[in-house]
């Protein structure tokens, strides 16, 4: 009988740790999240959620604070991702605090309005890994030799 209070006790604990359920994130809101090293002042902002567009909700995020290598940029530093959308798990993965409900939030509509067109034609998808791999990976992509 002890064993099974102790283990509902635990279960408990933990399920009331965990970052975050998908009733939580809300358009408006600005989140601390696992960055990469030397970023550690970059903020993920829920700019908005598409709900009709897939059996789970599509989250719409722009990322500030960052130091992403980009070649295309003047001075060779990226500050900001503009648009990402990511699902659930991602967000799960990789928030740490809520920082602000109901922020201003960015612009997103010209990457949002791409990526709409695109996914409506099957072309585009939604961002599965931790936005700290995201940010990493696109930093690849624009590195990569040609």
């Amino acid at each position: 009988m002890f064993r099974k209070a102790a283990f509902s006790v635990v279960l408990l604990l933990q399920l009331l740790a965990a970052p975050s359920v998908a009733a939580e994130y809300q358009e408006g809101q600005v989140w601390s999240y696992g960055t990469r090293a030397g970023e550690e002042g970059s903020r993920l902002y829920i700019v908005r959620i598409d709900r009709e567009l897939s059996i789970r909700p599509i989250f719409h995020i722009y990322v500030d604070g960052l130091k992403l290598r980009n070649p295309l940029m003047e001075g060779g530093l990226q500050e900001h991702l503009p648009h990402a959308p990511v699902d659930q798990e991602t967000l799960d993965a990789s928030v740490v605090e809520l920082l602000q409900a109901d922020a201003p939030m960015p612009h997103i509509g010209e990457g949002y309005s791409l990526w709409r067109e695109a996914f409506g034609q099957g072309r585009a998808g939604v961002f599965t890994q931790p936005v700290n791999e995201i940010v990493q990976h696109i930093e690849n992509a624009f590195n990569a030799p040609k």
